[in-house]
C-alpha cells in the first residue's frame, strides 16, 4: 500500500534559461526550472501539503537538476523516471516595466513518453487530490491517455479532480484544447481558467455564468474564472458566484506564475478543509505575492509569507 499523501501533480518539468533584458542583447542566461504545472505543485508544497510530482526526465545533464530541486522543495519524486531524451527547456527575458519573451523547445522532451503504464490505481488511490493542466494533455497521445486513467481511477475512489485548460497558443491548437478539456471533464471536480486565454478559444460565451453553468452541467462541482478585466476571481460552487478580488498590497512586478501559485494554494486550502470561497481568498494572496516578484520558482511565497497578509 503507497503512503498517503494530499496532491499528486501530473505534468512536465522544464528547465528555465532566463535573461534579465532583451532577448536580442542578452549575453547572460540564468539556469532554472519551471512549467505550469510544476509551480502549482511547489506552491502547494510550501504551503504544507504533502505533493508528489509525476512525470519523466532525461537524462541529458539537467535531469539530476531537476530531480534534485524538486526533492530539495520536499516534493516526493519517487515515481519520477529517467529516459535517454532530452528534457524540455524554455528561454524567457524579464525585463521589468516590459513585456516578457518566451520561446519553447519541448520537442521529443522525455515528458512526452508519459504514458498510462505509469499510472496504477493504487498510487492514485494513496492521494487526496489528482491535478493537471491541458499543457500536459497536449505532450503526447500517450500523455493525454495517462491523464485520463489517472482521473477516471480517482473519480471512481472519490478523490478530489482538478484541472486547468492553460491554453497556451504558442504549441496548442484551439480544437485540440476543446478535446482536452471535454474528455477530462467527466472525471473532474474543479475547474480553474482564465477568461483571457481560456475562455475565447474554449468556449463561445464570453458570461461568466453560462460558462459555470455548462461545466456545472458535465458535474464539476467548483468552478473558478480568473479575469484581469475585472480584477480578480469569480467562484462559482454549490449553486452561488462570489467575487474576490486580486490581492494588491504590493506592487505587481511579473504575472507569469501567478495563475499556476494560485491553483496549488487553492487545492492545498481544500485539502485542508476550506471551502471554495473560502479558499479562494486565501490562494488569492499566494498568486499575489507571487506576482509582486520576479520570476518563476525563486518567487513562489513560503508559508510564513502568505500566512502574514491572510
Amino acid at each position: 500500500m503507497e503512503k498517503q499523501l494530499d496532491l499528486a501533480v501530473i505534468g512536465e518539468c522544464l528547465i528555465e534559461l532566463a535573461a534579465s533584458e532583451k532577448l536580442e542583447i542578452a549575453d547572460t542566461f540564468k539556469k532554472s526550472y519551471g512549467g505550469d504545472s510544476v509551480i502549482s505543485a511547489l506552491m502547494a508544497s510550501k504551503l504544507g501539503s504533502e505533493t508528489a510530482f509525476l512525470t519523466k526526465l532525461g537524462n541529458d545533464g539537467f535531469g539530476n537538476y531537476i530531480l534534485e530541486s524538486l526533492n530539495n522543495e520536499g516534493i516526493d519524486t519517487s515515481h519520477i523516471e529517467f529516459l535517454p531524451e532530452q528534457n524540455g527547456v524554455y528561454i524567457v527575458a524579464r525585463v521589468q516595466g516590459d513585456k516578457n519573451e518566451f520561446y519553447y523547445y519541448k520537442r521529443k522532451s522525455a515528458a512526452t513518453k508519459l504514458n498510462d503504464d505509469d499510472i496504477t490505481e493504487d498510487y492514485i488511490k494513496s492521494f487526496k487530490c489528482i491535478y493537471t493542466t491541458g499543457v500536459t494533455q497536449s505532450l503526447s497521445l500517450c500523455a493525454r491517455n495517462a491523464v485520463k486513467k489517472a482521473f477516471k481511477i480517482a473519480k471512481e475512489n472519490d478523490l478530489i479532480t482538478a484541472y486547468d485548460p492553460n491554453y497556451t497558443s504558442c504549441f496548442m491548437y484551439s480544437d485540440e484544447s476543446k478535446e482536452f478539456l471535454e474528455e477530462i471533464l467527466p472525471y473532474t471536480n474543479i475547474i480553474f481558467m482564465s477568461m483571457k486565454n481560456d475562455a475565447p478559444h474554449l468556449f463561445e460565451s464570453s458570461s461568466y455564468e453560462r460558462i459555470a453553468k455548462q461545466l456545472a452541467d458535465y458535474g464539476v462541482e467548483t468552478v473558478v474564472i480568473k479575469s484581469r478585466l475585472d480584477g480578480g476571481y469569480y467562484t462559482f460552487y454549490n449553486g452561488e458566484m462570489r467575487f474576490c478580488e486580486f490581492f494588491n498590497k504590493l506592487p505587481i512586478m511579473d504575472l507569469t506564475a501567478s495563475g499556476d501559485a494560485f491553483n496549488g494554494a487553492f487545492l492545498h486550502a481544500v485539502i485542508t478543509g476550506l471551502n471554495p470561497f473560502e479558499s479562494a481568498k486565501f490562494a488569492a494572496v499566494a498568486a499575489g505575492l507571487q506576482a509582486a516578484k520576479m520570476g518563476a520558482v525563486e518567487a513562489i511565497p513560503t508559508r510564513d509569507e502568505v500566512l502574514e497578509y491572510v
